[in-house]
Formats: C-alpha cells, sequence, structure tokens
C-alpha cells in the first residue's frame, strides 16, 4: 500500500448500512482525509442524487460533499450523452435522481418507443407491468442501459433483492446484452481516477462487494480491500473469481493498512 495516493470507497456497506455510520467509519475517513489522501466515494446507490447523498453522510458526521461523490446516474449520464446523444430514454428505477440526470431525455409516454430503457436500483416500480414493458420496447429495437448489476445490497431489514437479477432476466428474455455503466465496467472505475487525477497504481479500493468493487477494481490496475461489513458473507468470498490483495474487518482499520499513524 506504500503507493497508495488517493482511495475510492463505497458507500453502503463500508461507511454506511441503511445510511447510519459504521462504527468507526467517521474517524476513519477524517484519519484519510487528514492525512491529504484524497477521496472519491464511488457508489452504485441509484436512489438518491449525489447532493442528497452528501447532505445524508454530513449530517451523519463524515466530512464530504457533492464533488467527492460519483454515482452510477452521474457516469450513466455522461455516457449517453457521448454514446446516445438525444436519445428519447425510459428509465425504470427505485428513487428520484433526474437532478442527476441532466441533459438526459426522459420520455415517460408508455405509448412511445424509447432509443434506450434505462433500468437503475430495484424497488417496489419493478413490478411486471414496468418489467414487461420494458420487455415490449427491447423486443421494438431499443437498447439496453443498467446502472449497475448488483443482485442484492444489505439494509438493515438484511439482504434485500436489487436490479441485477432483472437485468439479467430482460438479457435472456430479450436476447440482448445490457451495457452497465456503474462499477464493475472499466469506464466507472476510469471516470473516478480521472476525478482524482491519479493513476490505477496509485489508488486503493474499499468495498464490500468482492466482485463488484473489488477484483472490478483489480482488474483496472487498482489495489483491491474487501471490507468484512455490509453485503460481505464468507461463502461469496470463497466462491470469488478471484482474491483481493487486502482484506480488513471493516473500514475503521484502512488507515493502519495505509500506514497512518494516528
Amino acid at each position: 500500500m506504500e503507493s497508495v495516493r488517493a482511495v475510492l470507497i463505497d458507500i453502503d456497506g463500508v461507511l454506511t448500512v441503511s445510511w447510519q455510520p459504521l462504527p468507526g467509519a467517521v474517524g476513519a475517513l477524517r484519519r484519510i482525509r487528514d492525512a491529504g489522501l484524497p477521496v472519491a466515494l464511488v457508489t452504485n446507490t441509484t436512489s438518491r442524487t449525489r447532493a442528497s447523498i452528501a447532505r445524508t453522510l454530513s449530517d451523519a458526521g463524515f466530512a464530504v460533499t457533492a464533488e467527492d461523490i460519483l454515482t452510477a446516474p452521474a457516469v450513466t449520464a455522461a455516457h449517453l450523452a457521448e454514446h446516445f446523444p438525444g436519445a428519447r430514454c425510459t428509465l425504470l428505477n427505485s428513487g428520484d435522481i433526474r437532478e442527476d440526470l441532466a441533459g438526459v431525455t426522459l420520455v415517460d409516454d408508455p405509448g412511445v418507443v424509447p432509443d434506450v430503457v434505462v433500468l437503475g436500483g430495484a424497488g417496489p416500480e419493478f413490478d411486471y407491468a414496468s418489467l414487461n414493458r420494458a420487455f415490449g420496447q427491447l423486443q421494438r429495437g431499443a437498447r439496453l442501459v443498467a446502472m449497475h448489476r448488483n443482485l442484492y445490497w444489505r439494509t438493515d431489514e438484511g439482504l434485500q433483492l436489487d436490479s441485477g437479477a432483472f437485468v439479467t432476466g430482460l438479457e435472456a428474455a430479450a436476447r440482448t446484452e445490457a451495457v452497465i455503466t456503474g462499477k464493475p465496467s472499466a469506464a466507472f472505475f476510469g471516470a473516478a481516477l480521472a476525478h482524482l487525477g491519479v493513476s490505477a497504481r496509485e489508488a486503493s479500493m474499499v468495498g464490500d462487494d468482492i466482485e463488484t468493487d473489488v477484483l472490478a477494481a483489480q482488474r483496472a490496475g487498482v489495489t483491491g480491500v474487501l471490507v468484512r461489513t455490509g453485503k460481505y458473507l464468507p461463502q461469496t468470498h470463497r466462491a470469488a473469481s478471484g482474491e483481493p490483495d487486502h482484506v480488513i474487518d471493516s473500514f475503521a482499520g484502512l488507515p493502519e493498512l495505509l500506514g497512518l499513524t494516528q
């Protein structure tokens, strides 16, 4: 970890669970920032905007601003602007993220066949009628863009099903392949590194999802650190496609791993 000059940090399951700080997380982030290491909070959270996330974390004691946060919706907006300029898009997502989708033409009329079907995070909105409508739109030629493939996440009520299961189902049913814009895409990590102005070998990624956070970051050349909090499960760790560079019990242990003094 001697070469690390910046830290990428997942939020849900690493800093918080159900937006409540995990033990020692606030102090650990403060130590990292006091040491002069730039940080980016990189998250597949699709239920809130960057500004809303920043307010919630700040109220919980974390020293962060909206500029420190890179979300899957923000990266999705950039992807759509670059690859589908002017496209008509439908959005299936749980939570209002339109503020982070500036410049994206969203169409709510079910009678209009969009150019792109965009899937965010799962929730009650992912009912049969909505998924079947998206299936029909894909059959009629719409492209599929998904913000992530997360199968589940941890809340204070336990593990909850996420949209990755529905992405896979729509791909199989419509015989198409989704473009993934959030983690684990290499483009997402590239955007985070560019935001911090560091190379991959100078950065570390801390996450609770061994595949999406840690191993994906390692494939991009970033040092991966897995925490045993959030969605971490020993059986998932054992069955993973690779091994993290480092494993720690929680984010509270990161300053020591980085060699930071009290």
